[in-house]
């Protein structure tokens, strides 16, 4: 039996380490909002989404900290930032290659794995740059 198995982790251990390995200081609101949006699995959320939740558990955060956050995290590679259309951007968990449908009556966001969507050609990209990924929303209605 491993030692460490009897050791209790310390709170939000997981979190912190994962904040820590993108090089972020696990701050008291960023570690809210990280628990928020990482410890339930894979999902789709708004900046206004998140928000709500964090006040509904108590935890004090402006919608403009809320907004930082995600970007910091988006940047750091922890979510991938959806836009839907102009305005409109869900902050996607799921960091894996894949692709979207959006509902645009309900705003429902739905993942589509990679490997079942096809793109047989791109257009050259401009001098000095490359293709990073290819991201498809298939719009229903």
């Amino acid at each position: 039996m491993d030692e460490r198995e009897n050791v209790p982790q310390r709170p939000y251990a997981e979190v912190i380490d994962r904040l820590r390995s993108v090089d972020l200081r696990p701050t008291r609101q960023r570690l809210a909002l990280a628990r928020l949006l990482l410890e339930h699995g894979d999902r789709h959320i708004t900046a206004e989404q998140l928000h709500g939740e964090a006040i509904d558990r108590g935890i004090r955060v402006s919608l403009a900290t809320v907004y930082n956050t995600l970007h910091q995290f988006t940047s750091a590679g922890l979510l991938r930032e959806v836009v839907v259309e102009a305005g409109r951007s869900y902050f996607d968990t799921n960091t894996s290659d894949h692709h979207h449908f959006y509902n645009e009556t309900t705003g429902d966001l739905h993942d589509i794995p990679g490997s079942e969507v096809s793109v047989t050609s791109l257009p050259e990209p401009p001098d000095g740059s490359s293709v990073a990924r290819v991201d498809v929303i298939v719009r229903l209605k």
